[in-house]
């Protein structure tokens, strides 16, 4: 089983990146489990202008690491995003980014495991928080959870670590993670209705 960890921050080895790494270090204590922390970069992303063409192509039409992404998350079987909080939301270049690889290719992500994890200095954290699971829900895809919602503090990786409540929430989320991981393996996929579209036309 892969466990992806999505680092979306444009800083590779920051605050993010150490929430993310607290949790891979339980996770690769797991013989049946393999892991990879994947950095999002600092090139810009370009946002999804609903053209519609990776609907026919498979891939946003704009080469970037979206495209990168989506590959990376279709053979995960559980997806960890992680985002710094910019203005109580999510890094805007990590937003654009997920909004094309979960919607080039949507039905891939159906029983896979999501889970999220921000990183803030102070506040702001719940409304990311929010933001990246609404990827997880629109999918069909359970999510881990831990004792707490899952969020760091800090300005640097020394005070996050510093952070002990916050560090103790990635290693439970982290055997929240291997628990569904092992349990979902077997388990019977659930039987869907296909998806009806409406517009509120009148």
């Amino acid at each position: 089983m892969k466990v992806l960890l999505v680092n979306g921050s444009t800083r590779k080895e920051g605050c993010t990146y150490t929430a993310l790494n607290e949790i891979k270090n339980v996770l690769d204590n797991e013989d049946n489990i393999d892991t990879e922390v994947f950095w999002i970069g600092d090139d810009a992303v370009y946002g999804c202008r609903a053209c519609g063409s990776c609907q026919k192509l498979g891939k946003c039409v704009y080469d970037d690491v979206s495209n990168i992404l989506a590959q990376k998350m279709k053979d995960a079987d559980a997806i960890v995003l992680g985002s710094p909080v910019y203005f109580a939301s999510i890094n805007g270049s990590f937003g654009a980014a997920l909004d094309k690889a979960f919607y080039q290719n949507s039905s891939i992500f159906e029983n896979k495991i999501g889970a999220s994890v921000v990183s803030c200095r102070r506040g702001g954290a719940g409304s990311a928080f929010d933001r990246l699971n609404k990827y997880f829900t629109i999918s069909r895809m359970p999510i881990a959870s831990g004792q707490y919602w899952n969020a760091v503090h800090g300005q640097s990786p020394e005070e996050v670590k510093q952070d002990i409540e916050g560090m103790q929430q990635m290693r439970d989320l982290a055997r929240s993670i291997i628990w569904m991981l092992n349990n979902l393996a077997n388990t019977q996929v659930q039987k869907r209705e296909e998806k009806t579209f409406m517009n509120f036309i009148h």
